[in-house]
């Protein structure tokens, strides 16, 4: 018996009875594991200094003290085979990670490559080639290298609270800005108490690396975005490299991609950059997973199937009648009774969805609601992705099929009535929803955005406890 869309199915008996018997063994034997490779001692001594720099350099590690050096070759090896896993595939074990977190990377196995590197005598090349093939993880790794540096020379002091600063503005807690952006901004003369106009400029560029509203005048939301410790910043980047460890070897090429942190998605074709608009992604209680998976449906004037949490808190407790006013339809009767929006102008869902297959039961949609998208601030939602430009994107993903060119999709938007637009086979897209609040231009300038869902600090943390506990159990051996 099988299910089928939740249908019990019954397999005929006859069908049972006359099956052909298998003629390959139902269970392959499993080979037996490599042996561990024997390191020359040319070969032990050029790794055990080149291993102990390498979790740190690759944030695995915040202590920058050099763990001790494995006792055996086979500790040494299996110090190598760990760092490599972790390095290529994350540092977390399987139990580590928050059930909203689904990206998973893929297993890998290091032991074949590493013995290969052995018997060519390539450990050096080897140990180059394991990081993610990503500029974005090359970059945040240069930014890493700055902001330890930073945080070792004693980070940057704490702004005072007070009246907020602008042109014309000076005292000591111009000159303590000026020193602060300085530590960050190579641009900016740190000396001095005026608030001038290179003093504005500077403030501007280090809000928009922060994600806020550049207006050049440093109110709460400059300080504690400045205020945020050194240390911290290190970390926030140590969790960014992480995830970058959980995304395949390769992307793919086209693709879809949504900054759940920023509130930003971003269209990709040829691997590069097409077009970008503003998104709405969860708040903090109900926030938008991470997850990857691909987009094999548009619907066009989408019903709004109530979840049962939100129709409890939010729209039960207005009566029927205001919810029926509404264009609310109440499905059943009793405890089991649910709410579904018809489509229409007032739809949560607007005039267009984008189904993708995720556990979360989390989608692409229109929003009626416009005022969202013009806040610096867009984490609003109930855990789905409100889009800005949800028709060009709708155009976009099915410009191929010549069923459904802008003027078939905009008579059946006129009619009103739910469709479903199937892509065709070579236009489903790959959709990526990631967690970034660290990233880097090509020299190693980060960009930073607030952590709402306080995800940087637990991952570094599981990220340090995991390390501490593999290297103490490689060095027992």
């Amino acid at each position: 018996m099988c299910m089928v869309a939740g249908v019990a199915i019954s397999t005929p008996l006859v069908a049972q009875q006359t099956a052909a018997p298998p003629t390959a063994p139902m269970v392959q034997a499993v080979p037996p594991p490599l042996p561990l490779p024997v390191l020359a001692p040319a070969q032990a001594a050029l790794l055990a200094p080149l291993l102990a720099d390498a979790g740190f350099a690759q944030g695995l590690r915040h202590d920058g003290a050099r763990p001790p050096a494995p006792p055996s070759n086979e500790a040494l090896v299996r110090a190598a085979l760990d760092y490599a896993r972790a390095v290529r595939a994350g540092r977390l074990d399987s139990s580590d990670f928050q059930q909203d977190w689904g990206l998973r990377p893929a297993p890998y196995d290091p032991l074949p490559g590493f013995s290969e590197a052995v018997r060519a005598d390539r450990l050096a090349q080897w140990l180059r080639a394991l990081p993610p093939p990503y500029s974005g993880y090359d970059s945040l790794q240069a930014g890493l290298a700055n902001y330890r540096k930073i945080e070792a020379a004693g980070g940057w002091a704490r702004l005072a609270a007070g009246t907020d600063l602008g042109m014309g503005a000076s005292g000591a807690r111009v000159a303590a800005l000026r020193k602060r952006l300085a530590v960050e901004d190579s641009q900016v003369v740190a000396a001095g108490d005026k608030f001038d106009a290179g003093l504005k400029d500077a403030v501007i560029r280090a809000q928009r690396r922060y994600g806020l509203n550049p207006t050049g005048l440093v109110s709460a939301g400059t300080l504690a975005a400045l205020n945020v410790p050194a240390g911290d910043r290190v970390r926030q980047i140590m969790a960014n490299m992480e995830r970058w460890r959980w995304l395949p070897a390769e992307l793919p090429a086209k693709r879809i991609q949504v900054n759940i942190a920023a509130a930003v998605l971003t269209v990709f074709e040829g691997d590069a950059p097409i077009a970008s608009m503003k998104a709405v992604t969860g708040r903090p209680g109900n926030e938008t997973p991470m997850l990857q998976s691909k987009i094999h449906t548009i619907v066009l004037n989408p019903p709004w199937n109530v979840p049962a949490g939100i129709a409890a808190k939010e729209l039960w407790p207005k009566g029927e009648a205001a919810l029926k006013a509404q264009g609310y339809k109440i499905i059943g009767t009793g405890p089991s009774r649910r709410l579904q929006q018809q489509p229409g102008p007032r739809s949560a869902l607007g005039l267009y969805k984008f189904d993708f297959d995720n556990p979360y039961a989390v989608y692409l949609h229109d929003t009626p609601s416009q005022s969202t998208f013009a806040s610096f601030s867009r984490l609003a939602s109930h855990g789905c992705v409100r889009l800005e430009k949800p028709g060009p994107l709708a155009q976009l993903l099915l410009r191929n099929d010549p069923a459904w060119q802008p003027e078939q999709i905009k008579a059946e938007l006129a009619k009103g009535k739910t469709l479903r637009v199937p892509l065709q086979d070579q236009d489903k897209v790959s959709v990526y929803l990631l967690y970034w609040t660290a990233f880097a231009s090509a020299n190693g300038t980060v960009s930073f955005r607030a952590d709402p869902y306080n995800w940087d600090k637990t991952l570094a943390a599981k990220i340090e406890k995991r390390s501490a506990i593999t290297a103490a159990a490689v060095s027992a051996r």
